[in-house]
């Protein structure tokens, strides 16, 4: 059996020895190194979603990988897809770092400067584990999840746009359509989540950010189960208990979220921080609001640069979206999409803010009417994005077309 082999490797010196040495092991296929940990979980989760038999049996990690830190993205593997053993390279092979790597879920440790007979070692361990895996899981069936759920961050391009408004019901569609749906609120200082969804409850993402193993029990009881259905995760009720959310937090939250609920939508607001960086970066889909105004579009190609250089996210890699659209504005979504170089979204929400402000004034978006043009639009959207399921007769790809999407999502409702 030839094992398939992906390194991940941010140093160009350890990249050409790790891929020396590998190019020597017998029954072996290595892969071309990837360089960020970005382009490791996107080609994890693309081989994925393809086939279980596709992924690598084997992925090394190095530790200078970047910009998630080694144990981070060790772990992020290691949950997303547990069929894949994954071993840590490094100069320090100290019992505490052996022990650290064990916990996030590695299947070896490999140390600097590598020799051969360790690596073969190493890799051959962790191809055994994984193919044992392989054979549980294939006679199971349902039990590989593959990749997880899917994330949608959503942030603004300044405030006001309605960022909150439209994370509130893409997660309403989704549910809508019989997806197990997470909302989280990471606006730290400023979320109102809460506020629109007529809710008040004591804990929130700060009661997460300090446990550095998030047990299902623990994950339950720091989300609000909504009436909706939807399972809230809050902002904190003082903005400046914000700052003790991290980076570090925000990956293993988003990721225990992913691997429980089939949708996750992130509420990123409208300033960038280390904790909400982390999630657009960790995300699926990354959305971006703006409206047709000169400042709104300047804002928005401020945030993308801004994104671009931080390496969180390519401008071609975000979804623009034109809220509060008027046809005979002379900003339209094609010059937005020439400004911003993001991809802008086919389905544009229209300015009609009379239909929102009863149900925004009583703090309860989940009674927007069905006839709402506004909610027409955003449920278009989710299924735009894919992240509704299509009833039965309809569109089996999870892409609706217009306000037929909505008429269809109410249906399957009321059914």
């Amino acid at each position: 059996m030839t094992t398939r082999i992906l390194p991940a490797v941010g140093d160009a010196d350890a990249a050409r020895s790790i891929t020396t040495l590998l190019s020597q092991l017998p029954d072996t296929e290595p892969a071309a190194p990837v360089g960020d940990s970005t382009s490791l979980i996107d080609t994890l989760a693309r081989l994925a979603a393809e086939s279980l038999d596709e992924l690598p049996e084997v992925v090394l990690v190095h530790e200078r990988i970047g910009p998630v830190p080694a144990l981070e993205l060790v772990r992020e593997v290691a949950l997303r897809f547990p069929a894949v053993g994954v071993v840590l390279v490094t100069a320090d092979a100290a019992p505490g770092l052996y022990s650290a790597a064990m916990d996030s879920g590695a299947r070896g440790l490999i140390g600097m400067p590598l020799s051969y007979e360790e690596l073969a070692q190493r890799v051959q361990s962790a191809a055994a584990w994984s193919a044992g895996v392989r054979r549980h899981l294939g006679q199971g069936g349902d039990v590989f999840t593959g990749p997880g759920g899917r994330v949608v961050t959503v942030s603004g391009a300044k405030g006001g746009v309605g960022t909150t408004v439209t994370a509130v019901q893409l997660a309403l569609a989704a549910r809508a359509s019989g997806l197990s749906v997470a909302l989280a609120d990471l606006d730290l200082q400023s979320g109102d989540v809460a506020s629109y969804l007529d809710v008040q409850f004591r804990r929130s993402v700060v009661d997460l950010a300090a446990i550095q193993d998030i047990s299902p029990r623990v994950l339950q009881d720091a989300l609000y189960a909504h009436q909706s259905g939807i399972a809230l995760l809050l902002a904190p009720g003082e903005g400046e208990r914000g700052e003790d959310v991290t980076d570090r937090s925000v990956r293993q939250i988003v990721s225990a979220l992913r691997n429980r609920y089939e949708v996750v939508v992130v509420d990123c607001g409208t300033q960038l921080n280390s904790a909400n960086a982390a999630a657009i970066e960790m995300a699926d889909t990354t959305l971006l609001l703006v409206t047709p105004d000169v400042v709104a579009v300047r804002a928005a190609k401020r945030m993308v640069r801004l994104w671009d250089r931080l390496q969180i996210r390519k401008a071609e890699e975000t979804v623009s979206v034109v809220n509060r659209h008027i046809r005979n504005s002379e900003i339209q979504p094609p010059l937005v999409e020439k400004i911003t170089g993001t991809r802008v979204a086919r389905t544009a929400v229209p300015a009609n803010f009379k239909e929102l402000q009863s149900v925004v004034d009583a703090g309860r978006m989940q009674d927007l009417e069905a006839k709402s043009s506004v909610k027409q639009a955003l449920w278009a959207l989710a299924g735009e994005l894919g992240i509704v399921k299509a009833p039965e007769g309809e569109n089996r790809h999870g892409k609706f077309r217009g306000d037929r999407g909505s008429v269809g999502l109410r249906r399957a409702r009321g059914k």
